[in-house]
């Protein structure tokens, strides 16, 4: 079975990470990687690949930073070429970024299988750009592998055929397991002097929380007062920094004696960082599924969650980001203990299971 596999932004390399693991061990895969070079700086992109293993790209379409219509735009345009070039059986895409959807809709136009992990997702908020291209990715999608049951209820809603939807765990736990002894051994503790369970770690990146600087601001004001009592490590995104330093929020985080501002991390520290931490403050979809296997506790600055389970029986809380609110949730994590269990099937072989499906569908066709 012939399968172009698709990453291309940071979230991306964690879910690619394992799957390729797992078909490069089966005989009866021919498994290629497209990187798209939506994030292609050294931060942001080949880190990763060291700290995961992941091989070298087979093609890299290197399209880089642009608008959202535009980004898309390059990535269906440079797609289209490799896939009549290769004519594979099926086009795996991951998670919910622009190089998904880009990449789906040309597999769709050109007949060819669409595999989407980590399918079935919703925040059911339109306003956020990674729910409009879950929900076009799984309409258009043959084979649709789902991380927690909300996924299969909303896939089931939506009409999707009961025989295209499995639900077999989360491939970025996948990587988190087989890494944490490793990430163990890092010593960013060290060199951010920071002591285990004696600081925060906070992630912003979202339009939502980083570009209105109206909310950016709020959201500073509870930063504030929170590193006053707890150090917070905070690696900044790039473009959160750009938007940080053109509002002049920058400066007064500088300015914050308990506040340290770090450039993106590899997965391995950021993993070691997290771990250790005494909470976690963020807007990212996959720290509040990294969080709730870790038992760290997670604040998510945001409204709503595409993944519930994460509240259902993780260590996840749904704050917003009024200062009153994110001061009342920090408050109350620091003084209570957090019951919390590790979902069904986040054992650290989603992607075994993929790979098993995936090989039975493609014999039955």
């Amino acid at each position: 079975m012939k399968v172009l596999n698709v990453c291309g932004a940071r979230p991306n390399f964690m879910k690619i990470a394992p799957l390729m693991r797992a078909f490069q061990q089966r005989a009866d895969y021919d498994a290629r990687l497209v990187h798209t070079g939506q994030h292609y700086d050294e931060a942001m992109s080949k880190a990763f690949f060291d700290d995961l293993n992941l091989p070298r790209p087979d093609i890299n379409l290197e399209v880089g930073s642009a608008s959202h219509a535009v980004q898309t735009a390059r990535i269906m345009e440079r797609f289209e070429p490799v896939c009549l070039d290769e004519r594979p059986d099926a086009v795996l895409v991951v998670g919910d970024v622009n190089s998904t959807i880009a990449c789906a809709l040309v597999a769709a136009k050109l007949h060819i299988a669409i595999i989407h992990v980590e399918a079935g997702l919703r925040s059911f908020d339109r306003t956020m750009p990674e729910e409009v291209n879950r929900v076009l990715t799984d309409a258009i999608s043959d084979l649709l592998f789902v991380t927690e049951p909300s996924g299969v209820e909303n896939l089931t809603r939506e009409g999707v055929p009961a025989d295209r939807i499995h639900l077999v765990g989360n491939v970025m736990i996948d990587t988190l397991r087989a890494q944490q002894a490793l990430a163990e051994q890092s010593d960013v503790l060290a060199r951010l002097e920071l002591t285990p369970r004696g600081y925060g770690v906070l992630t912003l990146h979202r339009p939502a929380t980083v570009d209105d600087p109206a909310v950016l601001g709020g959201v500073c004001d509870a930063f504030e007062r929170i590193q006053a009592e707890l150090p917070l490590a905070f690696p900044l995104h790039p473009r959160t920094r750009n938007n940080m330093r053109q509002s002049g929020i920058l400066a007064r985080l500088e300015a914050m004696p308990g506040m340290r501002l770090l450039d993106p991390l590899g997965y391995l520290d950021f993993l070691k960082l997290t771990s250790s931490a005494a909470v976690v403050l963020t807007d990212s979809g996959g720290i509040q599924e990294e969080t709730t296997v870790l038992g760290v506790p997670c604040l998510t600055l945001r409204e709503n969650t595409e993944r519930p389970i994460t509240i259902d029986q993780g260590t996840n809380q749904l704050v917003g980001v009024a200062p009153d609110r994110i001061l009342g949730a920090f408050e109350s994590v620091r003084k209570g203990e957090l019951e919390h269990r590790v979902p069904d099937l986040w054992d650290g072989q989603a992607a075994e299971r993929i790979a098993d499906v995936m090989l039975k569908w493609h014999t039955a066709r």
